[in-house]
């Protein structure tokens, strides 16, 4: 068993990769946020995720395993990272409401022993609710969207944004760590969980997931 650190604060991160039954350390690292000239989504939140990995990999223990994060949300070609006040929470969900939209997690393993960092991109599409302006009003008051990128938690148990009859992707994913696609990346490199990790992530949620097989079954 490697030493794993996870360069992240969330706490819904955190939940998550316990359920592997790995033990790891916290090493919660930042980057500016702000799109580059002419970068796409994709490589947006792949750049961010490498760069939190090699922050946090700072002086950690040689062999260790890194692990960055980074999501956004992405509407017609548009990033919707997280608000700036309630203000603009209150508006991208708006502009959210009623339509699909895509949900990108990038996850950067940082093999430290080897210096070589690797990258997998999860892509989910998310449709929404048409729920009201007062629904909005009282979900944004929580205060709840002003750290999430697209200002919601697809996992709120009170406003309830996704409509989640419809939805059919990874939903570990959309809450920002997407533990099929991690884990296939760790079984490469040599590590296994010690649980059911497909299991144990669909209990958590509660969500049975159609895409986990296809996910650990692909190459990289």
């Amino acid at each position: 068993m490697r030493p794993l650190i996870l360069a992240s604060a969330s706490p819904r991160r955190r939940q998550l990769l316990a359920l592997s039954g790995w033990s790891f350390d916290l090493r919660p690292a930042h980057a500016d946020e702000t799109p580059q000239p002419g970068e796409t989504p994709e490589d947006f939140v792949r750049r961010l995720s490498e760069t939190k990995a090699r922050a946090a990999a700072w002086e950690v223990e040689n062999g260790a395993l890194v692990i960055g994060c980074d999501t956004t949300v992405v509407l017609d070609g548009q990033i919707l990272n997280k608000p700036a006040d309630a203000r603009e929470a209150k508006a991208m969900l708006a502009q959210l409401r009623g339509r699909a939209h895509d949900v990108l997690t990038a996850i950067t393993v940082l093999d430290t022993a080897a210096g070589q960092a690797h990258t997998d991109l999860a892509r989910s599409r998310v449709p929404m609710r048409d729920y009201g302006d007062a629904e909005i009003e009282a979900y944004v008051a929580t205060g709840d969207p002003l750290d999430k990128a697209g200002a919601y938690a697809i996992q709120h148990p009170g406003f309830q944004p996704v409509d989640r009859a419809a939805f059919r992707d990874c939903f570990a994913n959309v809450m920002g760590l997407p533990l099929c696609h991690l884990l296939r990346r760790l079984r490469a490199l040599g590590m296994d969980a010690l649980t059911d990790l497909p299991t144990e992530c669909q209990k958590f949620i509660p969500y049975q997931c159609p895409v986990h097989e296809q996910i650990l079954s692909e190459v990289v």
